[in-house]
């Protein structure tokens, strides 16, 4: 079709104006889900209000109720916070709304489930467009609001925010040139453990052809009595019963800045007298295995075949870690009893740790503690899950690793905790991405990786074989993309029985 400076589409619920954007088009937030407040609040999606006339959708909606970035992340990760009600929405850029059967992106934002939003600059959808994909990225409930848990029967609001705006898709992305059978859902850190999950949920089944899991995986969800603990200590903290109505009586400023701090204490200084194994994990408020929205453990769910008709893509950052120790300055300060006390409470040995450090000559004891958390929180994790479907006989499984840039490059940060997302979205030259990506991000690897998340989403394939427990192939992806097989293998083996 001709280019339109103003293209309309028919949905479902009424007509949206979008715009036209470097030969691509852009609606921006459609109401997937009426707004989550008044008698609606702290409950599952409920249907938007059809409207009449056109809707504009040329700029992004309001964003969820949310708190801030820890000051340290803050100039890391440009956040977006934009007012209103109407905050469970969605975003959409196409080659072209008059097209038709054209596979399709969909983006569920990290953030801790604390932070992020659709709206963040480096999710813009543009280059996945211009190379024939349309790209949809959503907004859900975050921290208490999406997953707080009191075991009352109501769980998980914040996937079932994502499971609405997969029907929202399914129902409506023909009318954007897209087919619905061709959906690939993918996501980052919180993303990706919501990617997993909805592999792992059988409300989801079906909404999506493909999976995509950046630096997340299935091991953090959190059982029913850790969920009970979370939300006892959150209405301990408002000074109210543990109860979803004394909750929702709360002012939701109050409730965003009490959950907020309960992240910080969990993840700044963790008692795990109080914490459990959350004083590991470090994500008090995420999804839960409530039995009904999320029957098991994703990993459990996935070992026993569940999404098993999904092939999925899944991998790591090569220093997810370093992002946790250099941020807030602290990597420079670790001395070898300090690795050695945290080693262990990973359940790493000494020895499994001399192997660590021997493979890593000259190395600080804080670039080797990088080493060891970063295989503890995201590797080993993504790994179970390649291993569980597997066994299960699920559809093929690839894994990568991205293993750009040196530390040198980006003020100290190397390949860290969501370094990879815009070379991912090819969007490397937005404002704002310096202090995390450095001076000079390369084109090179902006090209070669955002072509490896096309391949997957266009062909069903990023360019190398699938991962078994045989070879365990992966992709190494920086200025060139190579095969490895088990790559850092004498690292993986430790944590068996362990992680």
């Amino acid at each position: 079709m001709s280019e339109m400076r103003s293209p309309v589409v028919r949905l479902d619920d009424g007509v949206v104006r979008g715009k036209a954007e470097a030969g691509t088009y852009a609606f921006l937030g459609i109401p997937y889900a009426a707004p989550p407040f008044g008698p609606d609040r702290m409950r599952p999606p409920q249907p938007v209000t059809p409207w009449d006339g056109e809707r504009d959708a040329t700029a992004f909606g309001p964003t969820v109720p949310k708190g801030d970035y820890p000051p340290q992340y803050a100039p890391l990760f440009p956040e977006v916070v934009i007012g209103g009600e109407d905050c469970l929405n969605l975003n959409v850029w196409t080659p072209d709304p008059g097209a038709a059967g054209l596979p399709v992106l969909v983006w569920i934002h990290g953030g801790s489930f604390m932070n992020g939003s659709s709206s963040v600059a480096e999710y813009d959808g543009t280059a996945f467009a211009r190379d024939g994909v349309v790209c949809v990225s959503v907004n859900y409930r975050l921290s208490a609001e999406g997953f707080l848990f009191l075991d009352d029967g109501t769980a998980n609001l914040g996937l079932l925010d994502q499971v609405a705006a997969l029907r929202w898709v399914r129902d409506n992305i023909s009318a954007f040139g897209g087919d619905p059978s061709r959906v690939t859902v993918a996501g980052e850190s919180a993303g990706a453990m919501s990617v997993t999950s909805l592999l792992s949920m059988p409300l989801a089944e079906g909404l999506f052809a493909q999976a995509i899991a950046q630096s997340g995986a299935g091991a953090h969800a959190l059982t029913r009595e850790e969920g009970r603990t979370v939300g006892g200590y959150l209405a301990d903290a408002l000074g109210v019963a543990p109860d979803r109505e004394a909750i929702r009586s709360v002012p939701l400023d109050k409730l965003v800045r009490v959950a907020s701090d309960l992240v910080v204490e969990v993840q700044t200084a963790p008692d795990p007298a109080r914490w459990g194994r959350l004083a590991l994990s470090l994500l008090p408020f995420a999804p839960t295995a409530d039995g009904s929205v999320l029957p098991a453990p994703p990993v459990d769910a996935i070992a026993a075949g569940q999404g098993a008709g999904v092939p999925l893509l899944i991998g790591t950052n090569l220093g997810e870690a370093r992002l946790f120790l250099v941020a807030p300055g602290v990597i420079d300060f670790i001395d070898e009893p300090t690795l050695a006390a945290a080693a262990g409470g990973y359940g790493l040995t000494e020895d499994g740790l001399s192997v660590y450090r021997a493979n890593r000559p000259g190395a600080s004891a804080g670039d080797v503690m990088s080493a060891v958390v970063s295989d503890w929180f995201f590797r080993v994790p993504a790994i179970r899950v390649a291993e569980a479907r597997n066994a299960s006989g699920a559809a093929a499984t690839w894994m990568y690793r991205f293993d750009w840039p040196e530390p040198g490059a980006n003020n100290g940060l190397g390949a860290c905790h969501g370094v990879e997302i815009p070379f991912v979205f090819d969007t490397i030259a937005q404002a704002g991405l310096r202090p995390r990506l450095g001076d000079a991000p390369s084109r090179t690897v902006a090209d070669r990786v955002h072509r490896v998340w096309v391949d997957f989403v266009t062909r069903g394939e990023p360019g190398w074989a699938p991962y078994d427990t045989a070879a365990r192939t992966t992709g190494l992806l920086a200025e060139e993309v190579s095969a490895v097989d088990d790559p850092a293998g004498d690292e993986r083996v430790l944590w068996e029985g362990i992680r």
